[in-house]
């Protein structure tokens, strides 16, 4: 059984797609010292399981950190052996949910259709990660959402920045995924630091800061 989706502060999941392991830490640290508390490394990024294993030990226990991009289930034991949570995947496969509720991950697979994310939450999602977000849109996704049960958690990934957030949170979306927006390899920590607190601010201004 995977495991539900976690009472974050925040609900931002940030993307380090292309994160060196070298840089791995440093990047993370930012991220979560600026308030993102969910970190997911892209299995098509160099070295990924390294980077993983290497956030797990330096962040707070309580941050959920873990692989996107898995797309095999000989993956997931992987990521589990590194200490990874949390496993995000561009598409919805029974082989990886399986492999993943064996382990108590929280999942977020990927879904575009009303037939995949129905298809997901019957495998035991954690969440649904609605991909790519920008061509379905907020108002795709409304669409969608009314058909599926009013406690699922619904985010959006893929061509979403902090300026979007408004958009979705008035269509009941309130998960994030931030790739480009945040992070790409060629950046320093301290553009990666500034972008994330940009979002944090962002969210904190329509959602509230998570604070009891």
């Amino acid at each position: 059984m995977t495991a539900s989706f976690p009472p974050l502060r925040r609900s931002l999941v940030a993307i380090l797609r292309g994160v060196r392991p070298e840089m791995a830490v440093a990047v993370g640290r930012a991220v979560f010292e600026a308030g993102i508390e969910a970190i997911e490394v892209p299995l098509n990024s160099p070295d990924p399981f390294t980077s993983i294993e290497n956030l797990v030990l330096a962040l707070p226990g309580s941050t959920l950190v873990g692989a996107g991009t898995v797309l095999e289930a000989d993956q997931v034991d992987r990521l589990h052996a590194v200490g990874g949570r949390l496993l995000v995947s561009p598409n919805i496969d029974v082989a990886v949910m399986e492999r993943a509720g064996h382990h108590g991950m929280v999942t977020m697979p990927g879904v575009f259709t009303p037939t995949e994310a129905l298809l997901a939450l019957r495998l035991g999602a954690s969440a649904l990660k609605f991909f790519p977000a920008a061509a379905l849109g907020p108002k795709g996704i409304a669409a969608i959402r009314a058909v599926l049960p009013s406690d699922t958690v619904v985010g959006a990934v893929g061509g979403v920045s902090e300026t979007d957030f408004a958009d979705y949170a008035a269509v009941g979306v309130r998960t994030f995924g931030l790739g480009s927006s945040l992070f790409a390899p060629d950046m320093n920590v301290e553009t990666v630091r500034a972008r994330a607190d940009a979002a944090v601010t962002a969210w904190d201004e329509i959602f509230g800061d998570g604070r009891p």
